[in-house]
């Protein structure tokens, strides 16, 4: 064969993967925008709104498996893994916040690896709930996330492997930040809540005595 011939099919052969690479750029921004519209969502009670943006992004996840199934030098990249481990998160979340069971990596049709990176968003997006139940005055619903939270970190520190099988190391670490910062919210809004409870009973029994 003439090297003519050679470099034409190589051309033909990196123009179709490099049509295909741009769809699943494409697919993975749709993916990372629907999973973030399922959060919001979420924070604002919408449920159903975040139920149907779930189900469009996990349309998208299911699509971009099967256009790169032949492609595993493009499946298993950053651009990919991001958009699995948004979708991840935002699954997670959904579960979380209404009570149901957590899908695993192959019910979402995700490799474990990015699967576990969504495991360690989870605990961020925790947080942000946790934070919004002590504005709301709720003590009680912020302590049992915060629980949650600590049962998440742990079971995420488990996963001690190599970088080049997970690289969850940098997770495990921002977690256990967020996990402290928490924690020292909780403690504080419970320390308020008992100062504010005996101020009370102070400022009513001081009536009382005054009304006798």
């Amino acid at each position: 064969m003439e090297l003519k011939e050679i470099i034409a099919e190589i051309r033909k052969v990196l123009d179709e993967k490099d049509s295909l690479r741009e769809e699943a750029l494409r697919l993975t921004r749709e993916i990372v925008r629907l999973s973030g519209d399922t959060i919001k969502a979420l924070h604002r009670g919408e449920t159903e709104k975040a139920r149907e943006r779930l189900k469009v992004a996990r349309e998208k996840v299911e699509k971009l498996k099967e256009k790169l199934r032949e492609h595993p030098d493009l499946y298993y990249t950053g651009y990919v893994q991001s958009a699995h481990q948004e979708f991840v998160e935002a699954s997670l979340f959904f579960a979380y916040m209404t009570g149901s069971e957590f899908p695993s990596p192959a019910e979402l049709g995700v490799p474990h690896a990015d699967y576990a990176l969504g495991v360690g968003d989870l605990i961020g997006e925790l947080r942000r709930h946790f934070l919004l139940l002590l504005l709301d005055g709720k003590l009680d619903e912020a302590e049992k996330t915060y629980r949650f939270m600590e049962s998440v970190y742990e079971e995420l520190m488990t996963l001690e492997y190599p970088k080049g099988l997970v690289n969850v190391r940098g997770k495990q670490d921002q977690a256990r930040g967020i996990l402290e910062r928490t924690l020292e919210d909780l403690t504080r809004a419970k320390l308020n809540a008992r100062l504010e409870s005996r101020l009370r009973n102070a400022v009513e029994a001081l009536e009382n005595r005054e009304n006798q």
